[in-house]
């Protein structure tokens, strides 16, 4: 009968535990016993050895487990740490991790950390620790998987950002910060690694959002007359069908003073797999029968960075005047260009909109009014910004301001000026019913979590307008409370404010209750 010698097998055999631990041959009988010795049991010693037929026995004692030493670092050690050289440690394998973490952050993420046994001393084991460094990895790429229709410039962009930085955790988790709560990807799983003996590339498993959205709102309040109206707006937005990142939304909005807003715009973030991006905006505004304004927004921008756009724009608007009997508005046609900037912070929370959002704009603009062919030169500006503050456990804060400017030397006229208020702005007031050449306001708004499908709100606004036209400067106030929360069909939003000038007495019937729901298809 022949035996094959590599069926033998070989027993490792502890004599105090008689815990026994099986290997495939010699070799690794070596390894395990001389890994035991490196591992603080400095006198792992062998018994006796019986050979049998088809198995040899290693009895072996590792004796005592030294947890407690006097280190010292190798020269390379110490030099690559900054760490003193030598030093007594009562625990030696919180030590031995450390190190190995310390190089695992540096990049070396297949390092070992070697002990080497020097004698004992006082009856304390004399340790020498040192490091046999892999080489320094660094990403090299990404690879997509799952939703890999992504736009190639933002595959490029990603590279740019990340490729031939140092591979360790903090950048690992960078990587997945950028994507956390993109507006058209996410994460199905954290970033995977794939090392091969000559690149280091990042795996990002993405799935494609749903972010196709129809967010509607009805109103309810009095008009300027003190009649009970409702108000409306309507907002379509198709996003990312073409797999480009591009976006075309549809805006609609009725007020309780019988104006209506019509916008479409449409933006394509990167143009022939460039980080250049178009915009164009075309928005019409009617008051009853009064007057019609058309404006058109063509806009050329750069991406600085996925949150981040820097652009210049172009401004074609025409004001027609409908009603001969409205004295307070002239027909006009108004040329101009202007630079915008736009920083988006996204959020962890997905009931709030953003995390971070600030809008810069500045435009020159050259009018001219039809009826006593005068030309005037003029500059409009406008800053918005807002960032929800994490207080503490679920309390929120919402601070929020926005203010714009219209200034010339010629004096304006009613269709031309700035109009705000309303549900996106200063609460409590109807939708766009505030004329101004300049205006400013800042809100509060505590909000509470009840959980992640729910928040209530308690906000507070403080605003000023000046209309030199007809020589007013409220003070303007806003209060009032709010309900958000998913519902199987989206997110559901409740409002009710009430809104004012300063010194007149708050009244019921200036009371406005908005009602929204927010869809993702």
């Amino acid at each position: 009968m022949f035996i094959n010698a590599q069926q033998k097998e070989f027993w490792l055999i502890d004599v105090n535990t008689s815990e026994r631990k099986i290997v495939k041959d010699s070799l690794s009988a070596t390894k395990f016993l001389d890994s035991l010795a490196a591992n603080n049991h400095f006198f792992t010693e062998v018994k006796s050895v019986k050979d049998e037929a088809v198995l040899t026995k290693i009895y072996y004692d590792k004796g005592p487990n030294y947890n407690s030493a006097n280190i010292k670092l190798s020269d390379s050690v110490a030099a690559d740490l900054k760490i003193s050289g030598s030093f007594y440690t009562k625990n030696l394998d919180s030590v031995r991790k450390s190190i190995n973490q310390k190089y695992v952050d540096l990049g070396y993420s297949f390092s070992r950390v070697k002990t080497k046994y020097l004698g004992m001393n006082n009856g304390i084991p004399q340790v020498e620790l040192s490091v046999n460094r892999s080489r320094q990895r660094k990403i090299d790429g990404f690879v997509m998987k799952g939703y890999d229709k992504v736009p190639k410039r933002f595959v490029k962009n990603l590279e740019k950002e990340f490729r031939s930085r140092r591979y360790d955790e903090n950048n690992l988790l960078a990587i997945n910060r950028s994507l956390q709560n993109h507006p058209f990807v996410a994460l199905e799983r954290p970033p995977q690694t794939l090392f091969t003996q000559d690149s280091t590339n990042i795996y990002l498993f993405l799935q494609k959002k749903k972010v196709n959205s129809f967010d509607g709102m009805l109103g309810f309040g009095n008009d300027r007359d003190e009649k009970f109206t409702f108000n409306g707006t309507l907002n379509l937005n198709f996003r990312n069908v073409f797999n480009g990142f591009e976006s075309i939304s549809l805006y609609w909005q009725r007020n309780p003073d019988n104006g209506q807003t019509f916008d479409l715009k449409t933006d394509i973030p990167y143009l022939f797999q460039s980080n250049i991006g178009a915009s164009v905006n075309i928005n019409i505004f009617r008051q009853d029968s009064t007057f019609a304004n058309v404006k058109v927004l063509p806009a050329v921008y750069y991406n600085l960075s996925g949150r981040q756009r820097l652009g210049i724009r172009g401004t074609f608007e025409t004001s027609t005047v409908l009603d001969s009997l409205y004295t307070q508005g002239t027909d006009y046609t108004r040329k101009g260009a202007g630079l915008w900037y736009d920083y988006t912070a996204p959020t962890e929370i997905e009931l709030f909109l953003h995390k971070t959002r600030v809008r810069a704009e500045a435009d020159a603009l050259f009018t001219n009014y039809s009826a006593t062919d005068l030309d005037a030169v003029q500059m409009r500006y406008f800053l918005a910004a807002e960032h929800n503050l994490h207080l503490r456990g679920n309390n929120y804060l919402n601070l929020k301001g926005e203010s714009a400017m219209l200034s010339s030397k010629n004096e304006f006229t009613t269709n031309e000026l700035l109009r705000f208020g309303g549900w996106n702005s200063l609460r409590g007031f109807n939708e766009e019913a505030l004329y101004a050449d300049f205006y400013y306001y800042g809100a509060a708004e505590y909000r509470y979590l009840v959980n992640n499908q729910a928040f209530f709100d308690v906000f507070l606004q403080y605003g000023q307008l000046y209309n030199r036209m007809a020589d007013l400067k409220p003070q303007l106030y806003s209060f009032g409370v709010g309900f958000n929360f998913f519902l199987p069909i989206g997110l559901m939003s409740f409002q009710i404010s009430n809104g004012n000038e300063f010194g007149n007495e708050i009244k019921f019937g200036d009371t406005k209750i908005h009602w929204g729901i927010l869809t993702r298809f």
